[in-house]
């Protein structure tokens, strides 16, 4: 009887191993962008990306029947709050690069799309966090309303009211970016 509780526990870790193996070459970039945006930086992104995983894996069994991306959201969301919390003062500083250059984009376009890009986060960041981590999640990383709301702890409803909030803020503060950079 302990050899076959041995034998069927063997065959449970092993699989698991797959299943999280599997999860993380799909979802290594998506989940990495994610707490790029978060902390804007790469190093800082690079250690919450691993300590995601690792959690990940410890609470695999955990995971219940809703979609992966945004599961794995959600445990890299509390990791990042854990993170801030232990820091208590981080000092997000620094552009790193968020991805090579695609082939047949110029140097020059892929740098203006990254000055953009990163330029939009620096503003997104200046919202109130739940408007932002809404925004983030919905417009920036394509979750939909449902799988954002799980990652936020929210009600749907409440989630569409942040987004809805965060986009008027975010449009005001662009178009104020904007006559700024026109004077």
């Amino acid at each position: 009887m302990q050899l076959y509780n041995t034998l069927i526990r063997v065959i449970y870790e092993r699989r698991r191993g797959m299943e999280i193996e599997e999860i993380y070459k799909v979802y290594i970039n998506d989940v990495y962008r994610y707490l790029f945006s978060l902390s804007r930086s790469h190093h800082v992104a690079e250690d919450l990306m691993q300590e995601t995983f690792y959690r990940a894996y410890l609470y695999l069994e955990d995971y219940e029947n809703q979609k992966v991306k945004s599961w794995l959201f959600k445990v890299a969301y509390h990791t990042f709050i854990d993170f801030v919390r232990k820091e208590k003062k981080v000092s997000f500083v620094g552009t790193e690069e968020l991805e090579t250059i695609q082939a047949g984009e110029s140097t020059e376009e892929y740098v203006v799309a990254k000055n953009s890009y990163e330029k939009l986060i620096q503003i997104i960041h200046t919202l109130p966090v739940v408007e932002a981590q809404a925004i983030l999640l919905c417009d920036v990383h394509q979750l939909t309303y449902e799988e954002g709301a799980t990652v936020l702890d929210l009600k749907v409803n409440t989630y569409k009211s942040h987004i809805f909030r965060g986009r008027k803020r975010l449009k005001e503060l662009l178009k104020e970016e904007k006559s700024q950079n026109d004077k």
